[in-house]
C-alpha cells in the first residue's frame, strides 16, 4: 500500500506492530504528564495547558512528518526561552498578561518554521557530520539529565545551561532534599537499567509507575514521606483562541518567535536526523520543519506554548520498539482521555519515580557507542564529538550546533591539507604501480619518481606536494609522474605553486607529468593559463604513457635486491587510447587544427615529404598513440587535398604517403579493437566525403575557369570594328 507523502510517519505501521506501537504510547502518554505539565510552567502558564499541548499538535505532527519514530511534545529549550522573554518583559508567571503573551510567542514561531519550510532550510543538515550531530544528541541529553536530577531528591526542575544548572542543583539539595525521594528515585532508576541489560523487552517502567500510583491512592504512601506528587488539573478540553496581537509589543513577540524557531529546529532536525541515521531510514527535512510549524501553529490556537522535539520521549519509544506514529497517536488518545476523564489519576504520580524513568531513558540516547568507536579509529573526530557535546552543555543548542559545524570544516581542512600520499614503484614480475610504503616487495623505478597524491590541491597542502616532490629528487632523476587520480580540483594559489615546480623542472631538465587523472582537471589547467602544460605533454592519460614518452617500456628498469629477478611480461599497448579527447575536452578538434596548421607551415618551409618526421618535428607529443595519430592525420590529408587541388595537383606523392600511413594505422587498431576501428572507418569515410566535394567544387571551379579563359581568348581573336 502507498501512503501520501503527508503520512509518511505511519508507512512502517502494520497489524503485527500494533502491540509494540500500543505499549510504547501508553508509556509516553504517563511520562508526558509531568514533563509538559512541569514545562509550561516554566513557559509562564498552568500545568493543564502542558496536557493541551500534547494532544492536538502532537497529533498534526504525527499525521505530517516523515520520521516514524521521533515524538514531539512541550519540551524544554523553547519552554525556557518563553520564560525568559515573559522575564524580560516583566510579565508574572501564570498571570493573565502570561496567558496572553505565551501564545503569541508559539503564533511567531509557528509562521518562522514556515519560513524556514518555504526556504529549505532543511539543507543546512548536510554540513553537520556524525561526531557533531552525536555530540549534539548527547549534550542535549545530558543538560537535561541535569534539569532532572532536583526532581529526584524532592526539588524543582532547572532551565538553562550547565554553569546555571550546576549551582540550581546544589541550592534544591541544600533547601529541599528529600532523602526518601532520593531513595526512590535510584532505586527505580536501578531496577530500570537492571531490568533492561537483562530482560529488555519487559516494560519495567510501567510496571513501576502503575504500582507507585496504586500505592499512593491505597495507602499515601509517598504522601507521607514527604515525596512529591504531581498537582491536581482541572479536566476538560481546551477552548480554541484568536491571538491577542495587542497583549505583547509585536516586535518582541517577533524577535522571540525567531530565536525560538531557530532552536526548534537545529535540536528536533539534528536529533530527528541522528535516529534516522541509527535506524537507517530516511527523513525528508523540510517536511518535518512544516509539521513543525503546523503543529506550533495549532498549539497557539489553543492558547499554549511552543512545541519541539522530545529526546527522552522518542529514547523511550525506541526502548520500547515503538514502530511507527501510532506509537504518538495512540499516547494523544490516552491523554485526551485522562483529560477528559481521569485527571484525579495525576496526582497519584510521585514525580521521583517518573523521574528516573525520564533520566534512563535519556541515558539511553547518550551516544558512548559513538564515542568509543570515535575514539578507537578517528581521535580527531572524536575531539569534535566532545567539543560539539561540550558546546552544547555551556553555550546551547545552537552555539553548540555553529561551534560544531565550524569543527567539522576545520577539520576538513585538516584532513585535506595532509591527505593520503606515497611514492610508487613496480613488483618484480607483476603488473602496475605500488606503494613503497606499504608494499615491501615494491622497487622505484631507476630515473623516475613516481608520486601519488589523494586529495585535492589547494592553498594549505600545496607546500606538502612541492616538498614531497622536491625531496624526492635525486641526481640521475629525469622524470617526475604524478598519479592524479585523486585531485579533483586546484584553486588559484595551487595553480601558481604548480606552474612553478613545472618550470623549476623544466630548468633543470626533468619532466613532470600529471596522470590518471579526470578530465575535469585538464580543463581547470587551462582556465587558469596552465594550458601550455597540457600543450607539451606535461599531462597524459596513464603513467605507463608518461614513462613511454621518456622512452621507457615494460619491464621497466627498477632498482632490485640480491636474488631478485624480473618476469617479462607483454608489451601494453597503447594505441587505443584516446589522449586528446580526454587531455582537450570539447577543445580536442580545435587543438588538432592547430597541430596541423603547424605541420602544414613546416612542410612549406622545409619540404619535408616524410609523415612521421613531420609529425615529431610539428611539436605534438611524443609517444603519441596510434588513434589519436590516426585523427590528425585525416585532417592532415584534407588539407593537403586543399593545397594540391589549388596547384592543380590531385596525385602528389605526399598524400599517397598519408594515405597509406592511415590505412597502416587503421591496420593495427583493428587487430586490437574492433570497435575503435570502426569509430576511425566511420570518421574515415566523413572526411572521403569532404574529399569528393572538395573535388567536384575544384573541378567545377576549374571548368569555370577554363570557360572564361576561351570566352577571352575568342573575343580577343575576333576582328575589331
Amino acid at each position: 500500500m502507498t501512503f501520501p507523502k503527508i503520512l509518511g510517519g505511519l508507512k512502517t505501521f502494520s497489524p503485527k506492530t500494533i502491540k509494540d506501537d500500543a505499549l510504547s504510547g501508553f508509556i509516553i502518554a504517563l511520562v508526558s504528564i509531568p514533563i509538559s505539565m512541569g514545562y509550561a510552567q516554566i513557559a509562564g502558564l498552568p500545568p493543564v495547558y502542558g496536557l493541551y499541548s500534547s494532544i492536538l499538535p502532537v497529533l498534526v505532527f504525527a499525521f505530517m512528518t516523515s520520521s516514524p519514530q521521533y515524538i514531539f511534545g512541550v519540551d524544554a529549550a523553547p519552554a525556557a526561552l518563553v520564560g525568559a522573554e515573559l522575564s524580560t518583559l516583566g510579565i508574572a508567571a501564570g498571570s493573565q498578561e502570561a496567558l496572553a503573551a505565551v501564545p503569541l510567542f508559539t503564533f511567531f514561531t509557528g509562521i518562522f518554521l514556515l519560513i524556514f519550510a518555504l526556504c529549505r532550510f532543511g539543507k543546512l543538515k548536510k554540513y553537520v557530520s556524525t561526531p557533531v550531530l552525536g555530540g549534539f544528541v548527547s549534550g542535549i541529553c545530558i543538560t537535561i539529565i541535569l534539569m532532572q536530577i532536583p526532581k529526584l531528591f524532592g526539588g524543582n526542575a532547572g532551565t538553562g545551561e550547565i554553569f546555571e544548572l550546576l549551582p540550581h542543583i546544589y541550592h534544591e539539595a541544600l533547601h529541599t532534599f528529600n532523602p526518601w525521594a532520593l531513595g526512590t528515585g535510584i532505586l527505580s532508576i536501578i531496577l530500570i537499567l537492571g531490568c533492561k541489560k537483562l530482560f529488555p523487552k519487559f516494560p519495567l517502567s510501567v510496571v513501576i509507575m502503575l504500582l507507585s500510583a496504586a500505592l499512593e491512592w491505597k495507602f499515601q504512601l509517598f504522601t507521607k514521606a514527604g515525596i512529591n506528587t504531581l498537582p491536581e488539573v482541572q479536566g476538560g478540553f481546551p477552548k480554541i483562541l484568536l491571538p491577542d496581537f495587542s497583549a505583547v509589543p509585536v516586535f518582541d513577540c517577533i524577535k522571540g518567535g525567531f530565536s525560538i524557531a531557530l532552536v526548534i529546529t537545529a535540536e528536533t532536525l539534528l536529533a530527528a536526523n541522528g535516529y534516522a541515521m541509527k535506524n537507517r531510514y530516511k527523513l525528508s527535512d523540510n517536511t518535518e520543519i512544516l509539521s513543525y510549524s503546523a503543529a506550533n501553529i495549532v498549539s497557539c490556537f489553543l492558547g499554549s506554548c511552543p512545541v519541539n522535539g522530545s529526546v527522552s520521549r522518542t529514547s523511550m519509544n525506541q526502548q520500547f520498539r515503538g514502530k511507527s506514529q501510532m506509537t504518538q497517536i495512540f499516547a494523544s488518545l490516552i491523554l485526551l482521555v485522562i483529560l477528559l476523564f481521569g485527571t484525579g489519576f495525576i496526582k497519584y504520580l510521585p514525580v521521583p519515580v517518573l523521574t528516573a524513568i525520564v533520566i534512563t531513558a535519556l541515558w539511553g540516547a547518550v551516544e558512548i557507542d559513538t564515542a568509543k568507536k570515535l575514539r578507537t579509529y578517528d581521535h580527531q573526530e572524536f575531539m569534535i564529538f566532545i567539543a560539539a557535546m561540550i558546546a552544547v552543555l555551556i553555550f546551547g543548542t545552537i552555539i553548540g550546533v555553529f561551534f560544531g559545524v565550524l569543527l567539522s570544516f576545520l577539520n576538513v581542512i585538516i584532513k585535506e591539507s595532509l591527505p593520503p600520499r606515497s611514492f610508487l614503484g613496480c613488483i618484480p614480475g607483476r603488473g602496475g604501480f605500488f606503494s613503497l610504503d606499504f608494499f615491501p616487495a615494491a622497487r622505484p623505478v631507476k630515473g623516475v619518481v613516481i608520486y601519488r597524491f589523494r586529495g585535492n590541491l589547494f592553498f594549505a597542502n600545496i607546500e606538502q606536494f612541492k616538498s614531497d616532490i622536491e625531496n624526492a629528487i635525486k641526481p640521475d632523476t629525469k622524470a617526475v609522474i604524478v598519479d592524479a587520480s585523486g585531485i579533483g580540483a586546484l584553486d588559484i594559489t595551487a595553480c601558481e605553486s604548480l606552474e612553478f615546480l613545472w618550470k623549476s623542472l623544466k630548468e633543470r631538465g626533468i619532466k613532470f607529468y600529471l596522470t590518471e587523472h579526470e578530465q575535469k582537471l585538464n580543463d581547470e589547467l587551462r582556465s587558469l593559463g596552465l594550458g601550455y602544460i597540457i600543450e607539451e605533454g606535461g599531462v597524459r592519460r596513464k603513467m605507463s604513457v608518461a614513462l613511454h614518452d621518456i622512452g621507457m617500456k615494460k619491464p621497466y628498469e627498477i632498482e632490485l635486491k640480491e636474488n631478485e629477478t624480473v618476469v617479462e611480461e607483454p608489451e601494453f599497448q597503447e594505441n587505443l587510447l584516446r589522449e586528446f579527447e580526454w587531455a582537450f575536452g570539447k577543445d580536442a578538434q580545435k587543438q588538432i587544427e592547430e597541430y596541423v596548421q603547424n605541420m602544414v607551415s613546416h612542410l612549406d618551409e622545409s619540404g619535408n615529404d616524410d609523415v612521421s618526421k613531420m609529425i615529431k618535428e610539428s611539436g605534438i607529443w611524443n609517444g603519441i598513440s596510434s588513434y589519436d595519430e590516426e585523427l590528425i592525420l585525416q585532417v592532415f590529408e584534407l588539407r593537403i587535398a586543399e593545397l594540391e587541388m589549388a596547384k592543380g595537383n590531385t596525385d602528389s606523392e605526399l598524400a599517397k604517403q598519408v594515405k597509406e600511413r592511415r590505412e597502416k594505422i587503421l591496420a593495427e587498431i583493428r587487430k586490437e579493437d574492433s570497435k575503435s576501428a570502426s569509430r576511425l572507418e566511420k570518421k574515415m569515410e566523413r572526411l572521403e566525403k569532404k574529399m569528393e566535394q572538395l573535388e567536384k567544387k575544384n573541378q567545377s571551379l576549374k571548368g569555370k575557369l577554363e570557360k572564361i579563359i576561351r570566352r577571352r581568348k575568342s573575343s580577343s581573336d575576333s576582328p575589331s570594328d
